[in-house]
């Protein structure tokens, strides 16, 4: 493609060289640069991209995208000035990739808890429906079956359009992605058009980045802000923030609730570590899910499947067929009579679902034993809430390492331990080793008791020192549950 028609559309503030020249490809990274290139120099979080223009010229960039031209330019190569790289390169992606939102519906998901189990299940019940599907979730991306892994919840700008020309080129016909705050602040999803969006909830999370709650809330907002006036959005009415959200959206707004009237109103009748009965929209549905928040994201499914025009009853027998996200709420039977569960529960407010959920079916005939940490280089201040958290509602809790990544898995939990009192400490153990850990809350175990090991779910790695080494929460217990 010309680099007249990447550029067409955007404002630039100078040009120096000619755009006539073939562009065979777009990067933000300049190790991956080859001839022919165009190289978007990004002021990132961790790194300037202006830095790396040479080393990119060097590689075989015929183009550059830069808010400040460097004082020596070389010959030959295109230099084109704009006022903020951020702001154009999702554009400038999506146009190199021939606009691949515009030849399936893409729906949005976004909210701190949530947002991987919409979306999958989602992509999970278009694709019993017939459909050529993808997904783009924090745990794996899809072409419909081809599994391509991920590294971020939404990948940068350039990854995902080149991900989603190829779905639009495999014939997915619909495809649906969790939106995360850093992603719409940092203008990833900047030139994608979305069919729907929907918001799940809004609690603590990513205040290491974001620094305060209101910036959070802005950065989710700012998705739903940007949504057309053909698009719909599903917002949750149980949350504070639900109808915040959708106050300034020119999209058709839809609401979903478990305690209001809404559009898509759900109740839970009876519920097991089987699965639930629930109503939805005044006809029961036994689904394999457990817990009134999935009962909420229950009821996010049903509303955008419906707002993607499929039938009520289609809708409801897909969702009886459906079963949970690996990881989310992952439940195993010992042969001593006690349950585990893995969940990827790593925020204050998913911990509280999980736990919730747990003593919903429970009812007082068993304990609960909680296994939980922190990850670090994250917000610490979450660190002590978390303790509490586990300690108002559990039997025993034992505090270990998550993913430490370049802190001391001590100091970690000791900053959680300073969330707790005297009382609290004399049902808490602290064991750094997160096998160990495990191992130890099994062996505390008695029939009819759970073990919840929480934060981590489908993640198969620790992040130590910026190594990644393998580890199961899964695995680990299906070893004690055969050594039993």
């Amino acid at each position: 493609m010309k680099l007249e028609e990447i550029i067409k559309g955007i404002v630039t503030e100078d040009i120096k060289g000619d755009l006539e020249k073939e562009i065979s490809g777009i990067h933000i990274d300049s190790r991956l640069i080859e001839s022919g290139h165009l190289f978007v120099a990004l002021k990132g979080t961790q790194t300037d991209g202006h830095t790396y223009i040479d080393k990119a010229i060097e590689k075989g960039a015929v183009a550059i995208v830069c808010e400040t031209l460097p004082c020596s330019m070389t010959d030959g190569v295109t230099y084109i000035k704009v006022e903020s790289t951020e702001d154009i390169v999702g554009k400038m992606a999506t146009t190199f990739y021939g606009d691949p939102t515009s030849k399936f519906e893409l729906v949005g998901v976004t909210g701190t808890n949530g947002k991987t189990t919409i979306a999958t299940l989602l992509y999970k019940m278009f694709r019993k429906f017939g459909y050529k599907v993808g997904l783009i979730s924090t745990v794996c991306n899809y072409i419909d079956e081809e599994a391509i892994p991920t590294e971020h919840t939404t990948p940068d700008p350039i990854t995902l359009n080149k991900l989603m020309g190829r779905m639009a080129d495999e014939g997915c016909k619909y495809v649906f992605m969790e939106v995360s705050s850093h992603s719409v602040a940092q203008k990833r999803i900047g030139g994608l058009k979305f069919a729907g969006g929907i918001f799940t909830n809004l609690t603590r999370d990513h205040l290491d980045y974001h620094k305060t709650v209101d910036n959070y809330l802005k950065a989710k907002k700012t998705f739903f802000d940007g949504l057309g006036k053909n698009a719909f959005a599903v917002t949750n009415l149980d949350d504070k923030n639900g109808l915040i959200m959708t106050q300034n959206t020119k999209a058709k707004v839809y609401t979903y609730s478990l305690r209001s009237i809404s559009d898509f109103k759900g109740k839970v009748l009876e519920d097991g570590f089987e699965g639930m009965l629930m109503e939805i929209n005044n006809v029961e549905v036994f689904v394999q899910f457990i817990g009134r928040f999935n009962a909420s994201n229950l009821l996010a499914v049903y509303g955008a499947a419906r707002m993607l025009g499929k039938q009520n009853d289609e809708v409801l027998v897909a969702l009886s067929t459906l079963r949970p996200v690996s990881g989310r709420f992952d439940s195993m039977r010992s042969s001593r009579g006690y349950t585990a569960i893995v969940d990827y529960a790593h925020t204050p407010d998913a911990l509280t679902n999980v736990l919730d959920a747990i003593h919903e079916v429970l009812r007082g005939r068993g304990k609960v034993i909680t296994v939980v940490g922190a990850g670090g280089n994250r917000d610490k201040g979450k660190r002590p809430i978390m303790a509490q958290e586990a300690v108002k509602q559990s039997d025993r809790v034992i505090i270990t390492s998550d993913n430490p990544r370049f802190e001391e898995p001590q100091d970690i939990i000791n900053d959680m331990l300073e969330g707790l009192n005297k009382d609290d400490m004399k049902k808490v153990l602290s064991i750094v080793d997160r096998k160990e850990a495990i191992r130890t809350a099994c062996m505390l175990a008695q029939s009819s008791d759970v073990v919840l090991v929480a934060g981590k779910g489908h993640e198969n790695y620790q992040d130590i020192k910026g190594v990644k080494h393998h580890f199961d929460d899964k695995e680990v217990i299906k070893e004690i549950f055969d050594n039993e």
